[in-house]
């Protein structure tokens, strides 16, 4: 393996994003076959060098690990959490995987691509393709992600219109956020009381379909993410997982080369499928 820059090593093994890497470096955080580097720029073989950065131990030389889960509610998105709770590194290790290993002998240690809030549920990425993970997140690549929202009482025509185009959030200081980027949305089934609504974003803020509904006047009941960049969450039951296949990582990558275009309202990868919708 050629030498690289030791942040873009870092990004791909997980450590940190390669900003955040650069700061580590920076730091004299990062040593190189025992001798500290803070030098930006300096390269390294992780084949060959022996890689330590400080907090997380010696860097060995890992295959890239991409895996989908159907994260079930009431669980954190973290690799661990003091509070005791249940996270998804706990809901990886209860269970094999789904379908053919894409990854023999011991699996590399992986982390969440972004996050799901506590009491939502759905589909969740996990790798420890660092660099792939900061880049999929960056809001530049425009990369959908498709929510089910069930949402309290019935949605007017006008509420819908306002999602597509944007909408001023509500921040803990009281004040409103610039617009959030336009949206897909569209009702999936409605009853007298509640509304299912499907949303594809291609921002991340925080609780932002939670936030994006409240500002047009309706409370989230049950949110789950469908899809990500065109991975979706079936076949996988709630608290499932499984490794994605090389065209789906290849789809993934293909998010992160293209250019940023012009902010318009995203379409979903495919229909909803309305059968195996929950109620």
């Amino acid at each position: 393996m050629a030498s690289e820059r030791l942040q873009k090593i870092l990004a791909q093994a997980g450590i940190a994003s390669r900003r955040a890497a650069e700061r580590y470096i920076k730091e004299g955080r990062v040593k190189v076959n025992g001798a500290v580097v803070s030098t930006l720029g300096s390269k390294a073989d992780p084949a060959v060098d022996r890689i330590a950065v400080d907090g997380h131990g010696v860097l060995e030389a890992q295959a890239k690990v991409y895996i989908a889960m159907h994260k079930p509610k009431n669980v954190v998105t973290t690799v661990s959490d003091p509070e005791g709770r249940t996270t998804v590194m706990d809901v990886l290790g209860m269970s094999r995987a789904v379908g053919p290993r894409q990854h023999e002998g011991e699996m590399p240690r992986v982390y969440p691509v972004g996050r799901l809030d506590f009491d939502a549920e759905g589909l969740l990425m996990l790798t420890n393709d660092g660099e792939l993970a900061h880049a999929l997140l960056h809001p530049r690549h425009h990369v959908p992600k498709t929510y089910v929202v069930k949402i309290k009482g019935k949605v007017d025509p006008k509420a819908i219109e306002r999602l597509k185009a944007g909408v001023r959030l509500r921040q803990e200081d009281g004040s409103r956020s610039p617009p959030t980027a336009p949206a897909s949305a569209s009702i999936v089934r409605e009853s007298p009381a509640n509304t299912w609504l499907e949303l594809v974003i291609v921002e991340g803020r925080h609780h932002q379909v939670k936030k994006m509904c409240e500002a047009v006047g309706h409370r989230v009941i049950r949110l789950i993410r469908t899809d990500f960049g065109g991975i979706t969450l079936e076949p996988l039951a709630a608290g499932a997982w499984r490794f994605l296949t090389n065209a789906e990582i290849r789809r993934l990558q293909s998010w992160v080369g293209k250019a940023a275009a012009p902010e318009r309202a995203p379409k979903a990868h495919r229909p909803v499928d309305r059968q195996r919708r929950p109620r």
